[in-house]
């Protein structure tokens, strides 16, 4: 059945990519600004569902490891950040870290009051204040030039208008701001979207949505040089993370409220179809004690145009050459001085 459903599948192939090219494709923005991919509300709920949990913190995991990340990415930064939001702060994966000297005030904002109660609870304000507004990260509000930093942890990629919300964050940022976020990237979750493909295709002849659509990696940039922002920084990483089957994986995905919330996702997913799609994991995607699941994560910094703000000199400014570059090097002593 696996290598009948492979052939099927590779002859499909060229049709998966246009489905992946035409939900993520930098040229498509513009006309999707207006079409709606995600249903908020469901999100929402889905997110209240999830935090009320009494084992809640067990599903913390991905989100904490990355949350810790960008403390260590806050650090890098020189400038001071005296006004901060955080956008989407989910149960506080930033806040319950100590953050770097020199933030006054720092605002955590959410749809969920449930996150934003548990977040304020874990927090650990280091001399600053703290704030929660409840708000729809898909639209943040905040006074044009009022902020010096705003964070966001793996929360965008349910936002529906991305350059929309870019837009936001810049005109809210003071000249010379910094825009620091994490976000789930294109390749996140490809097994699991790769096998109930598969088993779709072998039991009903078809697909449905059951992976919400990530952004690209190569798109991001375009994105954000598209909102205003300057002197990106964009690089990617991957946790690859082992679960005993497809199962547990998918259960987990609930615990996190990362679970699937597009308009056009399929309310009830077959029994046999779920049984191939985790025979087919298994076969596909062996690991030791199980299987294996890919998160890719993209971070990115992007800053708002300042007066003080590095600028590339003018072209023709230059006054060497680099054809002469072995010159310019041949008086040079390399060894160390003693």
């Amino acid at each position: 059945m696996i290598r009948h459903c492979a052939t099927r599948c590779r002859q499909q192939y060229s049709f998966f990519e246009n489905i992946r090219n035409l939900c993520t494709s930098n040229q498509r923005w513009s006309s999707l600004a207006n079409v709606n991919i995600f249903d908020r509300i469901v999100k929402q709920v889905q997110k209240d569902r999830a935090f009320q949990r009494e084992d809640a913190a067990l599903y913390d995991y991905i989100k904490a490891e990355v949350g810790e990340r960008m403390v260590d990415r806050m650090f890098d930064l020189t400038k001071e950040c005296k006004v901060t939001a955080e956008i989407g702060c989910g149960r506080g994966f930033i806040t319950r870290h100590e953050l770097p000297d020199g933030i006054e005030q720092y605002y955590l904002c959410d749809s969920s009051e449930v996150a934003l109660k548990q977040a304020e609870a874990t927090a650990k304000p280091n001399g600053y204040k703290m704030k929660t507004l409840q708000m729809d990260e898909e639209a943040p509000k905040f006074d044009e030039n009022s902020l010096d930093m705003v964070v966001s942890n793996l929360s965008l990629h349910w936002v529906n208008d991305l350059p929309g919300c870019f837009k936001s964050i810049i005109q809210s940022l003071k000249p010379d701001g910094v825009f620091l976020a994490s976000i789930f990237g294109g390749d996140t979750l490809f097994e699991l979207r790769s096998s109930l493909q598969l088993a779709e295709l072998e039991r009903k002849g078809g697909i449905s949505a059951h992976i919400s659509p990530f952004v690209q990696v190569q798109d991001i940039g375009a994105l954000m040089h598209q909102a205003g922002f300057k002197m990106l920084t964009i690089d990617t990483d991957e946790l690859v993370i082992g679960y005993p089957s497809m199962y547990e994986l998918m259960y987990d995905l609930k615990g996190m409220a990362e679970n699937n919330a597009t308009y056009t996702r399929p309310l009830h997913l077959c029994r046999d179809v779920m049984a191939a799609a985790a025979a087919i994991y298994d076969e596909l995607y062996k690991a030791e004690n199980g299987v294996s699941a890919t998160f890719q994560l993209i971070y990115l910094v992007g800053w708002k145009p300042g007066p003080n703000q590095p600028t590339p000199l003018e072209r023709g400014s230059q006054n060497a050459s680099f054809a002469d570059l072995g010159k310019l090097t041949q008086n040079i002593d390399f060894e160390p001085k003693k």
